[in-house]
C-alpha cells in the first residue's frame, strides 16, 4: 500500500469496527499526512495511538465506543483539530488534558456517556465551541465561568447528569439553538434564563421535576421555539408561558398529572404533534379543533369518554395519527367515524383506541376478500350492536328518520344546548347499563368478561430501548447548512469525502443530507437516498432504512426521497449543481457468498486381480483390454 504512493493525498479513513486491543495500529497511517478526519470506533483502543502526532492536517477524529481511559498524549499538537468525539468510554475527569481547550479551532466536542465528575478544567477557554455534549456522566455542578466565554454555543446536552442548579450566567448564551436537560434534579432551578436564549429551537426538559412553581412566567421572547418536551414532570396543568410560543411545533407533555386543557390552545397555529399521553384528562377543550396543521394527537392512557372529545377533531385536516388506547371511550369518536369527515383519510393513518372496556366496534364484511369496504361507525348501528332497545337507538337518531338530512347535520354539529346534553347523556347510559348487563350474564354463566378474552400484544410490557443514532451519524450532523453524503458499506453509512461528492459508484447506494435555513433562519433538511443500477439488495435496503434513520435523528419532518441512476430528480441534481458523474464498479456486498464448488474430470486405468488399484492417465481412452473409470465430478461416476 505504501508503494503506491497514494497515502500522502488521502484525505478521509474510517478503520472503525477492527481490532486494535494489542497495541497494534496501522504504522502507515502516519504517512497520510493529508488526512482531514479518522474515525476509529469500536476499535478496543486504551491509549491514543502516537501515529496521530504526524497528522497535522486532521481536523476530525472520532473514537467512540472505546476503553480509553484518557485522552492525553497527541491531541494538542494537532493545531487543526476542529472536532473531538469520545462518547462512550471509560473517560475520568484526570484523563481529559487541558491543553486541547488552546486549540484555536476546536467547536465540537463530545464526552458523553463517560465517567466524568465535574466539568473538564479550563472547558471555559474554548471561545469557538459550537456543539457540547457531556450527558450521561455524573456531574453535579456547573462553574459560573463556564459560560463566559462560550456564548457562540449552538448545541448543548447536559442530560442525564446529577445537576441540582444552573449557573445565572447561562443568560449569555443568546445563540443557542438546543438545550437539552432531561434526567437532571433540578427542583430547585427556577430556569430564569430562558427567556434570555432568544434563539432557542428545540428545549428538552423530561423529568427534571418540573412542577407550577418553578417553570418560568413568560418565554414570549423565544419567537423561534418549535420543539419542547416537558414529559415526565409533576405538572398539574399546562404551564401558562407555553401559550405564548406561536412557532410551537412539537409539544410533549406525557407523563404529567394534568387534569385540564386551557382555551389557550388556539394560539399554537403552527402545532403538529401534541403528546398528552399518561395524565388525568377528563376532557379536551373545542379549542383543539381549531389546530389547522395538527398531524399526531396523542391521548393515551387518560380518562376521556365520548363526550370528552370534541366532534370537531373529525376538521383536522392535516390529522395522521389519533391515539386513545387505555380510555374510557364508548364510541368511536363521533369526529372520527362519520362518512361526511372522512375526505381526509388520504392522509389519515392511525387510530388506536385499544383497551377502551366498554368500546363497541363494528365488525368487518363477511367478503373477507374484499379489497375495498365500508364499516358503518354510525351512532344507531353502535348502539344496535350493544344490544340497545329499539327505543334508545331510535332516539339517538334525533329525526323522524335516520336518513333526514337536517337531522343527521343536527347531530354532527352536536350544540350545547341542555337538551342535547340530557339526550346524549340517556343514550350513553343506555349504553353502559347493556355492557354491566352483558358482563354480569356471563359471569353468572361461568363465562369469562369480554375483557379477559383480549389478546395481548406480543409486546405488552415489553421496554422499547431507544435506539442510538449516533453509532451511525456524527453528533453534529445537520446543524451547519451544506451537504453531507453516507455510502452503505457492509449494511452501514459511512461519510463520504467532500471531494467526492457527486461522484456514484454504479454499483454502490448513497444517503444525501442537505442542510439549508429557511425564511424564518431555522435549520431545514432535505434527504435523499440514491440507488446505483447494480447495487446489490443489502444496500438497497440499507440507504433506505438510513434515510429513515436520518431523519429520526434529526427530527425532521421532511420526507426521504428515493433517487434512481439515470433517473435522477432536477431538485436532487441541484444539490451537486448538476454535476453528477457515474464511476464503474462498487464495494463488496455485505452479503455472504457461497459459490458452488467446482469437481474436476478425471479418468483413471484400472488393473490387477487380487489387488484392485487405480492409476490416474490422461483424458484419453488407449486401447486394448482396459478398464477405465472416469470420476466426472462427484458423486457422479462412469465406467468403460
Amino acid at each position: 500500500m505504501a508503494a503506491t504512493g497514494v497515502l500522502p493525498f488521502i484525505r478521509g479513513v474510517d478503520l472503525s469496527g477492527n481490532d486494535f486491543k494489542g497495541g497494534y495500529f496501522p504504522e502507515h497511517v502516519k504517512s497520510m499526512t493529508s488526512l482531514r478526519w479518522l474515525k476509529l470506533n469500536r476499535t478496543g483502543l486504551c491509549y491514543l495511538p502516537e501515529e496521530l502526532s504526524s497528522l497535522q492536517k486532521l481536523e476530525h477524529l472520532s473514537v467512540s465506543h472505546n476503553s480509553l481511559t484518557t485522552l492525553h498524549g497527541e491531541l494538542s499538537s494537532l493545531p487543526n483539530l476542529r472536532a473531538v468525539v469520545a462518547r462512550a468510554n471509560n473517560l475520568k475527569n484526570s484523563g481529559v488534558p487541558d491543553d486541547i481547550f488552546q486549540l484555536d479551532d476546536l467547536s465540537v466536542l463530545d464526552l458523553s456517556f463517560n465517567q466524568l465528575t465535574e466539568i473538564p478544567r479550563d472547558l471555559e477557554n474554548s471561545r469557538n465551541m459550537l456543539v457540547l455534549n457531556l450527558s450521561h456522566n455524573s456531574i453535579d455542578n456547573i462553574p459560573n465561568q463556564l459560560f463566559i466565554n462560550l456564548t457562540d454555543l449552538l448545541y448543548l446536552d447536559l442530560s442525564d447528569n446529577k445537576l441540582d442548579s444552573l449557573p445565572p450566567q447561562m443568560r449569555r448564551l443568546v445563540h443557542l439553538q438546543t438545550l437539552i436537560l432531561n434526567n437532571n434534579p433540578l427542583m430547585h432551578a427556577q430556569l430564569r434564563q430562558l427567556p434570555a436564549m432568544v434563539a432557542l429551537q428545540t428545549l428538552h426538559l423530561r423529568n427534571t421535576q418540573r412542577t407550577q412553581s418553578n417553570m418560568p412566567t413568560s418565554l414570549e421572547g423565544l419567537t423561534s421555539l418549535a420543539d419542547v418536551d416537558l414529559s415526565c414532570n409533576d405538572l398539574t396543568r399546562v404551564p401558562e408561558c407555553l401559550y405564548s410560543l406561536a412557532s410551537l411545533k412539537r409539544l410533549n407533555l406525557s407523563n404529567n398529572q394534568i387534569t385540564e386543557m386551557s382555551l389557550c390552545i388556539d394560539q399554537w397555529t403552527q402545532l403538529e404533534t401534541l403528546n398528552l399521553s399518561r395524565n388525568m384528562l377528563n376532557s379536551l377543550p373545542s379549542a383543539i379543533c381549531k389546530l389547522s396543521k395538527l398531524k399526531k394527537l396523542y391521548l393515551n392512557s387518560n380518562k376521556l369518554d365520548f363526550d370528552g372529545v370534541p366532534s370537531g377533531v373529525g376538521k383536522l385536516s392535516s390529522l395522521e395519527e389519533f391515539m386513545a388506547a387505555n380510555n374510557n371511550l364508548e364510541l368511536i369518536p363521533e369526529g372520527l367515524s362519520i362518512i361526511e369527515t372522512c375526505c381526509f383519510m388520504d392522509v389519515f393513518q392511525v387510530l388506536d383506541v385499544r383497551e377502551n372496556p366498554n368500546l363497541v366496534m363494528p365488525p368487518k364484511p363477511v367478503d373477507r376478500a374484499a379489497e375495498w369496504y365500508n364499516i358503518d361507525f354510525s351512532l344507531q348501528n353502535q348502539l344496535r350492536l350493544a344490544g340497545a332497545s329499539p327505543a334508545t337507538v331510535a332516539a339517538a337518531g334525533g329525526g323522524n328518520s335516520p336518513r333526514d338530512p337536517m337531522a343527521r347535520k343536527m347531530r354532527l354539529r352536536r350544540r350545547k344546548d341542555s337538551t342535547q346534553d340530557d339526550q346524549a347523556k340517556q343514550v350513553l347510559k343506555g349504553m353502559s347499563d347493556v355492557a354491566q348487563e352483558k358482563n354480569k350474564s356471563m359471569e353468572e354463566n361461568g363465562d369469562m368478561k369480554y375483557s379477559d378474552l383480549k389478546s395481548k400484544r406480543w409486546d405488552k410490557n415489553l421496554e422499547k430501548p431507544p435506539l442510538d443514532y449516533s453509532e451511525f451519524f456524527m453528533e453534529d450532523v445537520g446543524h451547519v447548512p451544506g451537504v453531507t453524503v453516507w455510502q452503505i458499506e457492509n449494511f452501514l453509512p459511512v461519510q463520504v469525502d467532500e471531494a467526492f461528492h457527486g461522484k456514484f459508484y454504479e454499483a454502490d447506494c448513497y444517503i444525501v443530507l442537505k442542510t439549508f435555513l429557511d425564511d424564518n433562519g431555522a435549520l431545514t433538511w432535505q434527504i435523499f437516498y440514491w440507488i446505483g443500477q447494480d447495487a446489490t439488495l443489502d444496500k438497497k435496503a440499507g440507504s433506505a432504512i438510513h434515510a429513515v434513520n436520518l431523519r429520526n435523528y434529526l427530527g425532521a419532518e421532511c420526507r426521504t426521497i428515493r433517487e434512481e441512476m439515470g433517473d435522477e430528480s432536477e431538485e436532487f441534481g441541484a444539490v451537486f449543481d448538476n454535476e453528477i458523474s457515474y464511476i464503474e464498479g462498487g464495494t463488496a456486498s455485505g452479503f455472504y457468498t457461497v459459490e458452488d464448488t467446482q469437481y474436476p474430470t478425471r479418468l483413471y486405468r484400472v488393473y490387477g486381480k487380487k489387488n484392485i488399484r487405480l492409476e490416474s492417465v490422461p483424458l484419453k481412452i488407449g486401447g486394448g483390454k482396459n478398464i477405465y473409470m472416469l470420476a466426472l465430478g462427484w458423486p457422479r461416476f462412469g465406467i468403460s
